[in-house]
């Protein structure tokens, strides 16, 4: 992997158009609406004490003129990695979606990118560093990766993948979405059906007039994958040498509670 440096400068105007759509970005509908959501952050604030944090994860106060509480995975620096878990355990022999914020951004190029989880392993669970994505030996696991560094065995630099047994050198399924995972915020949306293991993985742009695309479909059978019928849910990330800021501005997951 090879290193990079950013600068911390931004000019004005990107500053104010990111803080524009971070702030009025509007999420996909949820099936599950009608139910208590078990993870329901349209911010982090107050989330302290509803989230377990390992690594490098932790709840900052972001800059500029958007100024919200949000959750950091990794804050740029080489060879960090992180995962926050939601304390409520998902029921996986239910159906459920959950929707998120993303910015990934900082260096040049940008690494190693960050993941969202389904696993068993526990609340301290942690993975690897660099191609790790934060989730490399979390055995007990599904992961949907959003991956902005091409490593040996990724197809390029702007890539999704679900991945079983938290091995990422092996992808169950691949897909390119048409839109950059870095340096420009992104909401993304997991929905999955238990009663056919339909898993979709949505993505949209927060640029005005953007639409939602689906960008990848597979079937896995989360409970079997995970070997428990319910687990923790949340995300990893990771730094190599290439570096990068991973950030989520926004969580909720609709679905049962275990």
């Amino acid at each position: 992997m090879s290193s990079s440096r950013s600068s911390r400068t931004a000019r004005g105007g990107l500053v104010a158009a990111l803080a524009f759509a971070m702030a009025t970005g509007v999420s996909p509908s949820s099936a599950f609406a009608a139910d208590e959501p078990p993870v329901d952050f349209p911010t982090f604030a107050g989330a302290s004490h509803q989230l377990d944090r390992n690594g490098s994860a932790d709840i900052i106060t972001s800059s500029g003129r958007l100024h919200q509480r949000i959750l950091r995975l990794t804050a740029g620096g080489f060879r960090q990695m992180g995962s926050a878990w939601a304390k409520p355990k998902l029921d996986l022999t239910k159906s459920f979606e959950s929707t998120f914020k993303v910015y990934l951004h900082h260096g040049r190029p940008g690494a190693d990118g960050m993941a969202f989880l389904v696993q068993a392993d526990g609340p301290r669970a942690l993975g690897g560093w660099g191609g790790g994505l934060g989730y490399r030996g979390i055995k007990n696991s599904v992961a949907v990766e959003f991956d902005t560094f091409q490593n040996g065995t990724d197809p390029n630099d702007n890539h999704l993948a679900v991945v079983l047994g938290g091995n990422p050198d092996k992808h169950s399924a691949v897909a390119e979405p048409s839109i950059p995972l870095y340096g420009r915020p992104f909401t993304a949306r997991v929905a999955y059906d238990a009663g056919t293991n339909d898993l979709r993985v949505y993505v949209r742009s927060l640029r005005a007039g953007a639409t939602e695309e689906l960008a990848l479909r597979t079937t896995v059978d989360l409970a079997g994958s995970v070997g428990a019928g319910s687990a923790w849910v949340g995300f990893t990330a990771s730094t190599g040498s290439a570096l990068s800021k991973q950030d989520i501005y926004s969580w909720t997951v609709q679905a049962p509670r275990a």
